[in-house]
């Protein structure tokens, strides 16, 4: 359906109506990612967190710093996401050996588990994408990548 229908409105330009149609899609998507997480009690930092460590988890133990370079959104509070992971039993943290101060952290079978689950979930989540040929997703990552230079 086209933005203008969605929203019932109006727009002064394609640059506006570019604007509002890159946002009002990310709302949806993102909604659509709270719905699952909500059924298995995470937030979407938490999420990232745990998808960041999965993705990095040959590399041995990470750092905090480690995870608030790759986080989606960079205001999030990384330890107390840990935290929060570490009360589930999604990730394991320990002093790190050169650095007292600092925590390695590495996700759990636990959290392996919750994530696989998720997995499948984001499939069909994800199928609003998956519309688009591999091309047009591509040029989709382009031009958003232009976007943002």
């Amino acid at each position: 359906m086209k933005i203008e229908e969605e929203i019932k409105g109006r727009f002064k330009d394609e640059f506006h109506k570019a604007h509002i149609n890159i946002i009002y899609t990310a709302k949806q998507l993102t909604y659509n990612l709270l719905q699952i997480l909500k059924k298995h009690d995470l937030t979407e930092p938490q999420y990232n967190v745990l998808r960041v460590l999965r993705g990095y988890m040959s590399e041995g133990p990470v750092k905090i710093a480690f995870l608030k370079e790759r986080m989606l959104d960079k205001s999030s509070d990384v330890s107390r996401i840990v935290d929060k992971l570490y009360s589930k039993g999604y990730v394991d943290r320990t002093e790190c050996a050169s650095d007292r101060r600092k925590k390695d952290i590495v996700i759990t079978k636990r959290g392996l588990k919750i994530l696989l689950a998720l997995d499948r979930y984001n499939l069909e989540s994800n199928s609003s994408v998956l519309k688009l040929t591999e091309e047009e997703t591509a040029e989709l990552n382009r031009l958003l990548d232009k976007i943002r230079d």
